[in-house]
């Protein structure tokens, strides 16, 4: 314990500090009493380590500070600082621990003027979009098929290259008329507003590219002129806006009927494809001759089906010729058939007006006509008898046994009356009668043979 701490009316012990406490207590104000803050400078001795992390320090006439970006920081930049660069970091002031060193640790980092040119970019643009000027309701379709297409750009400009390249690749027949402006540097905005309006009073074209490559802000900065926004808005054609690349955006951009993220989309977008063109009217084209030959084939079809239906004049007048003929004989068959029916009627009813004499000759006519059939009919019954009796009187004559004597047979039988077959039923000394047509005999067997 020192001895003057001991004494009576010495003031408060202070506690004594590490310097890595100290070093912490320093940090730790300085991070609550200094905020995030844009601070402006030189860039000097940068390093990239192996971690990525970015150490460097700002300066400017007078003074320096250590800056570090860690990595996961550093890579959302759009570049990377060199040496002697004049940029802008927005940073946190802070103390490095370990040596007891101020550094500040930055969060962005952008070149130096970009913060500025950027709030008046904002502050135009809201003022801009209040007025409507931005209104997607404004925006107009790029025609289909422009029969020109103009492009407000600098001839010495590699944008210029790009979009006639993509449109000899693309449509090289499509007519081209440029309006040169520059498109960077002081007063070029209000020349490019001056090409936009030249254009349109022109009316030479049917869609205009307004169009340069990529670069700073500082080098777009002709494109975010109230003049150009106004004169894009106020083109009688549709306007395609191709400044910088993707990540770049103008006014131009936002006044433009159609924005591309450069040059060459621009020009494509402008601009149909002469390879698509043709594929599509081949396709149709393909389409045209299966529908063409389709139809071709219906139509052949019922052509066929016509001409079949179809018949000479002298053929139909044959057929009506025939039809009257045949329509004649039907009247004539008709008059004839119901005349006929008259006079059937007519003798009917004549014959229901006959007196009785009549009707006794009639009846007598009809007893005389009744006899003749009756005598015919007995008399046709008489000869059929007649017919009938001979046929069977010539049947019996056939079949009797003397018609067979008659013609030299005879019949052998024994004394009994039995008729003698087969010789071999007979014996020698056997007695037998024998029967001719005329007359009969006896005689006696001497000896029988058989049929061998």
């Amino acid at each position: 314990m020192d001895l003057l701490d001991d004494l009576p009316g010495s003031a408060p012990a202070l506690p004594v500090l590490t310097v890595s406490e100290l070093n912490r207590m320093a940090r730790r104000a300085l991070e609550s009493q200094l905020p995030l803050l844009w601070v402006e400078g030189e860039v000097s001795n940068f390093t990239r380590a192996a971690s990525g992390h970015w150490y460097f320090s700002l300066k400017d006439a007078s003074a320096q500070v250590r800056c570090v970006m860690f990595r996961g920081r550093n890579q959302f930049a759009d570049f990377t600082p060199a040496n002697g660069d004049h940029v802008e970091i927005r940073a946190l002031p802070s103390l490095y621990e370990a040596r007891g060193e101020f550094q500040l640790g930055a969060e962005q980092i952008r070149r130096a003027g970009a913060g500025r040119l950027y709030e008046a970019f904002l502050k135009l643009k809201a003022k801009l979009d209040a007025e409507g000027l931005f209104d997607p309701a404004r925006k107009r379709p790029l025609p289909r098929f422009p029969r020109t297409l103009g492009i407000v750009t600098s001839p010495q400009a590699a944008a210029l290259h790009d979009v006639l390249t993509a449109l000899a690749r693309r449509m090289p027949a499509l007519p081209v008329i440029l309006y040169p402006t520059p498109v960077q540097g002081a007063g070029a905005g209000a020349q490019i507003a001056a090409a936009i309006r030249t254009a349109g009073e022109r009316a030479e074209c049917d869609v205009l590219l307004v169009c340069r490559g990529g670069g700073s802000l500082e080098d777009l900065w002709a494109f975010n002129d109230e003049a150009v926004a106004r004169a894009i808005a106020a083109s009688p054609m549709p306007v395609v806006s191709g400044v910088g690349h993707e990540t770049d955006f103008t006014l131009a951009d936002f006044a433009a009927d159609l924005r591309a993220p450069t040059p060459t989309a621009a020009a494509e977008l402008a601009s149909p494809a002469r390879q698509e063109l043709l594929a599509q009217l081949e396709h149709l084209a393909r389409q045209l001759r299966h529908r063409v030959e389709r139809r071709q084939h219906t139509e052949m079809q019922r052509l066929d089906y016509l001409a079949r239906r179809l018949v000479h004049p002298a053929e139909q007048l044959r057929r009506r010729q025939a039809g009257l003929m045949q329509l004649g004989q039907r009247l004539d068959h008709a008059g004839r058939s119901r005349l006929t029916r008259e006079q059937l009627r007519l003798v009917q009813l004549g014959q229901r007006l006959v007196t009785p004499i009549h009707a006794v000759r009639r009846a007598q006519q009809h007893l005389d006509a009744l006899d003749t059939r009756a005598r015919h009919a007995v008399q046709g019954s008489l000869v059929e008898r007649r017919l009938d009796l001979a046929r069977i009187a010539s049947s019996l004559a056939h079949l009797n046994p003397e018609g067979v004597l008659a013609r030299g047979y005879s019949i052998v039988q024994r004394d009994d009356g039995a008729v003698v077959r087969d010789a071999a039923s007979l014996a020698a000394g056997d007695t037998l009668r024998i029967r001719f047509h005329r007359g009969q005999a006896r005689a006696t067997v001497e000896s029988a043979r058989g049929e061998d």
